[in-house]
């Protein structure tokens, strides 16, 4: 399910701090772990217990000597053969100078083996990779690794080392069911950086629907946890009883809120496994709808409905959603796929009571679902084919491609997106208005692409443009441009002059065709402009055993 992406939570990769067997106590005077004194030295006689007094208790009473605590097995195993550690090295796309490669980077990760010999880790350890590399417990090498699926709307991924003596001795893992609350998990990974397994243990304390803030629009089921997590942890397991109930994957940092971690549950994991058994990953299905609680008796009584506690109210409907063609706002939605929807949202499934998306969630694109419905004070249904909803991509980050820009007469033009707003952190309202109620003010039909001038590389022939940037283009020469194909097209057409309309007050911004070519290659080369625009978020290049089967 989509969110509004209000509260962006700095997202902390996920697992724990080593615990190994309780120590032994320390020897003193060369005495044995037990009390008792070295073999070959002298038995000195013991003293008698003394009373507070000093004086000698009658009779003496036997001393017996404190057994020693062992600690108890390992409780999931031998993890060290299953987890690995992994590095990428990244290349961050530069959303201010895109024609550039971007900033270089590396990062650490966890993740850990499973059938198949597929490596299990989080998108966000692998995004926007050029090289990775996996160590494994009690082997010196690095081994080179490739990316397999990444699914960065659950921020998960599947890696694969091709070294035919990898996965030797290597275990795979099981995964288990969610979690009750308050039971204990372990989380296992390589916090801050550290070269040697750590685990933390806490309780489970929460599930519930989450923002996932790797695509920062996402919510799926994720369960709060309370074992301490740290940057190095995510995509490492969370295990009970020797089997994965999840994957560390996001946190709060301590400004925020203390002992607050997140993994990811086993049925979000379980659905992107069949969901890449096929081949491809094709993503997580969405209703296309928002609506609200119906606990309010009046209204309820306003509507017509019994007083059964059942039913929600349509409030908006995406008409690039899959629910458009059946719902329409103001709809009662009284169950789905036969399972009645409480005025809360919440539907029994499973014996759990979950939000009504939860039955989304496990569906695929091209399932159907089927709703109860009231409208107009009568009962009615319906179903649809579940689909992606490609409006709430530009609300999301993106991965693994090139931005999208034009550089004309030193002017960037750009589409927005919340990769754009959080390089350049405008504080014009009309562009924030844009991004916030793109989908539900149904903007992308006039505007695909929202289109920013959002940089002047200076020159001569610019001086005076300034206040111009951050506007947002609404037509070239009288003809309304909608995507950036049509905002390339119009500017190499041949004309006296161009006459850009921007969205708001003021005047056009004005240039002249024939001084724009003249300072063209001025401007490529004081800029080192080495492309003067790209129109398709075309995967980033990347080595060919790296390429990403998406």
């Amino acid at each position: 399910m989509k969110g509004v992406p209000i509260l962006i939570a700095v997202a902390l990769l996920v697992t724990s701090t080593s615990y190994g067997q309780q120590q032994q106590p320390p020897q003193q005077n060369g005495q044995q772990p037990n009390g008792a004194p070295p073999s070959g030295s002298p038995i000195e006689p013991r003293p008698r217990d003394l009373a507070p007094g000093g004086r000698a208790n009658t009779p003496a009473q036997n001393i017996v000597a404190v057994p020693v605590p062992v600690a108890p097995p390992r409780p999931n195993g031998p993890i060290q053969k299953s987890l690995v550690r992994i590095t990428a090295t990244e290349v961050a796309p530069d959303y201010r100078a895109p024609w550039n490669a971007g900033m270089l980077g590396r990062g650490i990760g966890a993740g850990f083996v499973i059938d198949g010999n597929r490596i299990m880790t989080n998108a966000h350890v692998v995004s926007n990779s050029r090289y990775l590399t996996v160590e494994r417990d009690g082997d010196p090498n690095k081994y080179p690794a490739k990316v397999l699926f990444v699914a960065h709307d659950c921020d998960l991924a599947l890696i694969t080392v091709d070294s035919p003596n990898f996965y030797k001795n290597m275990l795979a893992l099981k995964f288990g069911g969610i979690p009750e609350l308050e039971s204990t998990v372990s989380a296992y990974g390589y916090p801050i950086g550290g070269e040697r397994m750590s685990v933390t243990t806490g309780i489970v304390s929460r599930i519930d629907f989450q923002l996932y803030t790797h695509s920062s629009i996402d919510q799926h089921l994720a369960i709060q946890i309370s074992a301490q997590i740290n940057p190095g942890n995510s995509g490492g397991p969370v295990m009970q009883n020797t089997k994965v109930v999840g994957v560390a994957f996001q946190g709060y940092s301590g400004d925020v809120a203390q002992g607050v971690a997140y993994m990811v549950p086993t049925p979000v994991i379980n659905r992107f496994l069949k969901d890449v058994s096929k081949g491809r990953y094709d993503g997580y299905v969405d209703l296309g709808i928002t609506y609200g609680k119906l606990q309010n008796p009046a209204q309820r009584k306003f509507l017509g409905l019994k007083d059964d506690g059942r039913g929600v109210l349509v409030e908006t409907v995406v008409a690039a959603g899959p629910c458009a063609k059946i719902l329409r706002p103001g709809d009662v939605l009284l169950s789905i796929d036969n399972h009645p929807i409480a005025s809360d949202g919440n539907v029994e499934l499973e014996g759990e009571r979950v939000e009504m998306p939860e039955v989304v969630e496990r569906k695929f694109k091209r399932d159907n679902v089927k709703f109860d419905i009231w409208r107009d004070k009568q009962s009615t249904s319906g179903s649809v084919q579940l689909d992606n909803v490609p409006p709430y991509l530009m609300q999301s980050h993106r991965y693994d491609v090139r931005p999208r820009y034009v550089v004309y007469g030193g002017l960037l033009f750009q589409p927005l997106s919340l990769d754009l707003l959080e390089a350049y952190q405008p504080q014009d309202l009309r562009l924030r208005h844009f991004f916030d109620f793109y989908v539900n003010d149904e903007i992308y039909l006039e505007h695909p692409d929202v289109i920013v001038l959002t940089n002047i590389l200076p020159d001569p022939i610019n001086t005076y443009l300034a206040p111009y940037r951050g506007s947002i283009v609404d037509s070239i020469n009288g003809k309304k441009i909608h995507t950036m194909d049509e905002l390339s097209q119009t500017l190499a057409e041949p004309a006296d002059r161009l006459v850009i309309d921007l969205i708001g007050d003021g005047p056009p911004l004005v240039l002249d065709p024939k001084q724009v070519e003249s300072a063209r290659e001025r401007i490529k080369m004081r800029y080192n402009v080495v492309r003067e625009q790209n129109l398709q978020e075309q995967p980033t290049a990347k080595a060919p055993d790296l390429q990403t089967k998406i």
